[in-house]
């Protein structure tokens, strides 16, 4: 991007383009051959031309809303001139996959702990999860007895980290919600970068300690274990013996050494959060460009949040591999609308008051920029929330747009690191999978900087291209993977960040 323009256009048959900076009413834009009518904020969108009433705006080269007036070139284009109407997008199911192999990457590989049963981790965390909110401070005050000095003499164990829930009963057993939170339950007690786990129960919860584990495919042993207050007697007593427990895992869980593994070992969960305009234009590519590397190198990388693909959900339709994976979107799109119809909402009212000061103006918009993360390869796969993810390649989970849930979900599907874009900027951590922070815009970073791991501002700074920094990411991602920590971990940010998504009725 060339430094001495005042806007960014992405598209030719776009009619508005992103300011650079704040620019004043009566500010010459050379590159459009307009001035500014008003005050356009930095990320926000300037007219390019004349839009007529009911026409459509297009960034992106797509279709982002529909002017609600007329509005004059070098007019700001924002909520109070743009609205949202349904409109035909064609479904053009695999028109974009690329044919045979995809273009090779070069061969890489990251410092990864190797599991007795072959999966591979970047951590080397002892978790200690309530399967109830019953038990959640029983977690939280065994997992406080291993801070600081007491893990000493254990230096190849990342942690203990407390995964409390706030729910785990008042659900129907077996519906939607309850599916959604064993899973979710289950797959963290799957998750390789766990080298051990007690479940914590109260003992007549709906989510029962012991279910979890039949639920997770597993028996309970040296590294596995189920306690409940109730049969424990008591809380004090639910302490005492849970710590043991976990004190006796520490020895055996320490033995582990990292080794030169591959990357297709990695499955990386996209996630983006405190969006703004310029997230879909710098930190998103630049993230897609860094998930076509993991794909090429045999990894996994997952997208998520279906709120925030609807509008831009032909785009991934048409990579799709088979007209059962796009059916299986299309089915999940259609699932979203039905869930905010019946609960008196709209998929509109995702972008968050945030978002739209950072410039963005309806879901379509938010969601062309979101889906950009998920580079440009071939569509393999698409998941129900916290299901386990098998599949090589580009893959899709279906999950809320709120970071918590939505990361949770990918975790428990088995993603062993997270890149996190942002533009407003986002405190976010999720234990036990490390998570880098990349922010959209270089006044973000400075100001964040001890909580961004990556500026992709640099992009619109015009010092790097998409391509350039999405290598540097890829390399980021092998660094972490590798041990080195992200500065979410530097500040212990993760314990609180396990919710899984809750549907359906609390009785």
């Amino acid at each position: 991007m060339k430094q001495h323009k005042l806007t960014i256009r992405l598209h030719p048959d776009d009619n508005v383009a992103v300011a650079r900076s704040d620019m004043p009413a009566g500010t010459e834009i050379p590159e459009e051959r307009i001035a500014c009518k008003e005050r356009i904020p930095f990320g926000h969108k300037v007219a390019t031309g004349p839009i007529g009433q009911g026409d459509p705006i297009r960034k992106y080269g797509q279709i982002i809303g529909f002017a609600s007036r007329g509005i004059g070139a070098g007019e700001h284009v924002h909520e109070h001139n743009v609205v949202m109407k349904e409109f035909d997008r064609e479904y053009l199911v695999g028109v974009d996959v690329k044919s045979g192999a995809s273009e090779p990457g070069v061969p890489a590989t990251f410092e990864g702990i190797v599991r007795p049963d072959g999966r591979v981790a970047t951590r080397n965390y002892i978790g200690v999860l309530s399967s109830v909110n019953c038990s959640a401070t029983v977690v939280h005050r065994v997992a406080e007895r291993f801070r600081g000095e007491a893990l000493a003499e254990f230096p190849h164990i990342d942690g203990v980290v407390p995964l409390s829930y706030g729910g785990g009963c008042g659900i129907e057993v077996g519906g939607e919600g309850y599916t959604h939170i064993m899973d979710s339950l289950s797959g963290y007690l799957r998750h390789p970068n766990f080298a051990g786990i007690l479940v914590v129960g109260l003992g007549c919860e709906d989510c029962e300690a012991d279910e979890v584990v039949r639920r997770a495919g597993l028996g309970k042993g040296p590294f596995i274990h189920t306690l409940t207050i109730q049969e424990t007697g008591g809380t004090s007593k639910t302490i005492e013996t849970a710590t043991d427990i976990v004190r006796g895992m520490l020895p055996e869980a320490n033995r582990v050494r990292r080794q030169p593994v591959s990357a297709e070992h990695l499955i990386v969960g996209l996630e983006c959060g405190g969006s703004d305009a310029y997230s879909g234009i710098t930190a998103n590519p630049a993230l897609g460009a860094a998930s076509d590397r993991v794909v090429r190198a045999g990894g996994t990388a997952v997208l998520a949040e279906t709120p925030e693909i609807y509008g831009a959900e032909h785009l991934l339709i048409r990579r799709a591999v088979d007209p059962g994976v796009a059916d299986t979107l299309i089915e999940r799109i259609n699932w979203w609308k039905d869930y905010a119809a019946r609960n008196q909402g709209a998929l509109n009212n995702n972008p968050t008051l945030g978002n739209k000061r950072g410039g963005i103006t309806t879901i379509l918009e938010k969601s062309l920029g979101a889906a950009a993360k998920g580079g440009t390869t071939n569509l393999r796969q698409v998941y129900r929330y916290a299901e386990p993810i098998g599949a090589k390649g580009f893959v899709f989970m279906d999950t809320p747009g709120f970071d918590p849930p939505s990361v949770t979900g990918m975790v428990a599907g088995g993603a062993n690191l997270i890149c996190f874009t942002t533009g407003r900027g986002s405190a976010f951590g999720c234990r036990p999978a490390p998570s880098i922070k990349l922010a959209s815009n270089s006044p973000l970073y400075r100001r964040m900087e001890e909580d961004m791991d990556i500026n992709c501002g640099l992009i619109a700074d015009g010092a790097k291209t998409v391509d350039e920094m999405g290598s540097a990411i890829f390399r980021k991602i092998l660094e972490v993977a590798s041990g080195r920590r992200s500065k979410s971990e530097t500040h212990g940010v993760g314990d609180h960040e396990f919710v899984p998504w809750v549907v359906g009725c609390v009785f």
